[in-house]
């Protein structure tokens, strides 16, 4: 079978064009996206809650409100579990499937949410962000690799990116719920405890959802599989879907057998596609997205608006760009491509975050605060705005798309824990960083590693737009040991409009 006629690769689609997948036109495909999505939910829920929550627990524990140490922890320990979970959750995801990692992680993470809501102490809440954590890290591994096994090629890019989406979404909802108990007894309690819904939720759902079909297929369960991929497929493209899988089987679970930890670095063509999808997960982090989702509060409170309410409020209109602005990198992701869209994206953060040094650094040295606090709420909008639509999804879905099979999973999870543990850093030291040099400063230093990560995208990450799990595997072949005629062919076939 020759590249072009992969199903789903742009020389079968051409061939074929009827066979071609429509945003939205399989029910099954939209419902199981949706559903898996909830994971991203819950990460965005959990990210964006604790940064309104904080401004209460502080009111709460007078040890919290005096140590800047302690609301870093408190923070950055769902983070500590998310890498454990994360690190976990690929072995989870290749030993026990998709659905039973993601009904894994819904139990760990609603039992999370009720430790947090009860915690008498600030040492308990932080036993509770930590099981939240081991559950938000399984999810962040498992739901955008389910959603790619599930999804047509020629619309994996979308259907990716709508995790994404459920993460910004679910950082919206997380405001709008903070605003609702901003008044109500136990107020933090409230916002924490809230995160247990979507988790039973997801977890009831996921009862009546099949495995992912690649993963029955390597685990030689043939009749599940085909019965999964004839909800996707209309029967021609079935047909050729299932001939395909069967002629990598083999190869795919003879390499299974073959796979540690180790392989990921022996093997050239791995370590390559590792270097790319974990690159681009620390920086997405070390460019600040998360600073601003944890802190956006408490940026707008230094930047002179005092009141809890109207920082939510700010804040709430931030998560808001964000959601809006995944919403444009879905339709765009499979139109103008991975590569693209993360380069247009990081140089509008570089800007977005000069202007955020910029406003902070007068607002030091100026007696009229007013005025460059606003500078600082719109620097920190226009960073979304930017962010949103390019970092924020192309991590996740060029790291669901650029391992072989018998790889996906461990090197999804350790891609993840990248972006985990450059959560946690960051987290964990922007408080303290800011005290130390200034939040202005702190936000050049960003800049610089935002521009950094603009060469590293230039340099690294080739464009996936459109290819099979084959053809990208191929690119990293010639990559790793040269084929210039055939890569070429494969990444026209991937830019093609």
């Amino acid at each position: 079978m020759t590249i072009d006629s992969l199903p789903g690769s742009s020389g079968y689609l051409d061939m074929y064009p009827e066979r071609k997948m429509r945003y939205f036109k399989n029910p099954f495909v939209v419902g199981v996206t949706v559903v898996a999505g909830i994971g991203g939910l819950l990460f965005g829920y959990d990210t964006g809650v604790i940064s309104g929550a904080l401004l209460y627990i502080k009111d709460d524990f007078e040890a919290v409100n005096q140590s800047s140490f302690l609301q870093e922890t408190i923070v950055s320990m769902a983070l500590v579990g998310a890498i454990i979970g994360a690190a976990a959750g690929g072995w989870i995801n290749d030993a026990y499937g998709r659905k039973k990692a993601t009904l894994l992680a819904d139990i760990i993470f609603a039992l999370g949410s009720v430790v947090m809501a009860a915690a008498p102490d600030p040492y308990v809440l932080i036993l509770g962000r930590l099981l939240v954590g081991l559950g938000v890290g399984v999810a962040s591994v498992t739901a955008p690799v389910y959603i790619a096994e599930v999804s047509p090629s020629e619309i994996r890019g979308g259907l990716v990116s709508t995790n994404v989406l459920m993460i910004t979404g679910g950082q919206f909802l997380s405001y709008l719920v903070n605003l609702a108990f901003t008044e109500v007894p136990g107020t933090w309690r409230w916002m924490l405890g809230a995160a247990s819904v979507p988790a039973v939720i997801q977890f009831s759902l996921m009862l009546f959802l099949p495995e992912s079909p690649r993963w029955l297929f390597i685990k030689d369960k043939k009749d599940e599989a085909v019965s999964v991929l004839s909800k996707i497929y209309d029967f021609p493209r079935l047909e050729d879907e299932i001939d395909y899988l069967n002629s990598q089987l083999e190869e795919e679970r003879q390499k299974k057998k073959d796979v540690s930890y180790w392989d990921v670095f022996k093997t050239k063509e791995i370590r390559l596609a590792f270097i790319a999808g974990a690159g681009l997960q620390a920086f997405q982090q070390f460019t600040g997205i998360n600073t601003v989702m944890y802190y956006s509060p408490t940026i707008v409170q230094m930047a002179g608006f005092k009141s809890n309410q109207l920082a939510l409020l700010l804040s709430l209109i931030v998560a808001g760009m964000n959601a809006v602005g995944t919403i444009l990198g879905i339709y765009l992701i499979d139109k103008a491509g991975r590569k693209k869209l993360a380069l247009s994206s990081l140089a509008g953060v570089i800007v977005s975050l000069l202007i955020l040094w910029g406003s902070f650094f007068a607002e030091s040295s100026s007696s009229t605060s007013g005025l460059y606090g606003w500078l600082a709420v719109i620097g920190l909008m226009l960073y979304i705005a930017f962010f949103a639509p390019g970092m924020g999804p192309v991590p996740w879905t060029v790291n669901s798309e650029i391992y072989p099979e018998a790889y996906r999973g461990i090197c999804g999870g350790m891609s993840a824990t990248v972006n985990w543990v450059s959560n946690l850093i960051v987290a964990q030291t922007f408080l303290s960083v800011a005290e130390a040099v200034g939040t202005g400063t702190t936000f050049l230093i960003l800049a610089g590693i935002a521009v950094i990560a603009f060469a590293f995208v230039v340099a690294f990450l080739p464009e996936t737009k459109g290819l099979t799990f084959e053809e990208v595997e191929s690119i990293w072949k010639e990559k790793a040991w040269g084929n210039g005629s055939n890569t070429q062919s494969l990444l026209e076939s991937g830019n093609e409009s």
